[in-house]
């Protein structure tokens, strides 16, 4: 659909969708690099429909979501993530942080310690 404006939504999104998936995992993370976040997560979202069975687009996904403030899409990316892969120490930090984020504290505790845990960061006492 055009807009008076010259937006051209149809175009817009074929860019996000144009190539290969493993073309379209390298320009998500071009847009990641470039803190461009929400670009990032509008060429990851279908890649990881595409591919729902791999860890990297999807906690990708999930950073770019929690890096644009999407906190809610962030933190079920995870979630699937962690539920798949209960020893996934960078998604149960991420989910840990992110629920931080939100204010929800009782609930990032658990998951920050399985993370330190996980990354071998025990109290020293």
């Amino acid at each position: 659909m055009t807009y008076g404006t010259g937006y051209d939504a149809t175009s817009e999104s074929a860019y996000y969708a144009h190539g290969t998936p493993a073309e379209r995992w390298e320009r998500a993370q071009l847009f990641f690099d470039a803190r461009d976040y929400t670009a990032a997560a509008r060429v990851l979202a279908p890649l990881v429909d595409e591919v729902p069975e791999q860890t990297g687009p999807r906690l990708l996904l999930a950073r770019a979501y929690y890096h644009s403030a999407q906190l809610r899409r962030a933190e079920n990316e995870l979630r699937l993530i962690v539920e798949r892969d209960p020893v996934e120490h960078y998604a149960r930090l991420m989910l840990g942080r992110t629920l931080e984020r939100q204010g929800r504290h009782t609930e990032a505790e658990p998951h920050l310690r399985i993370a330190s845990a996980l990354a071998g960061d025990f109290p020293t006492d």
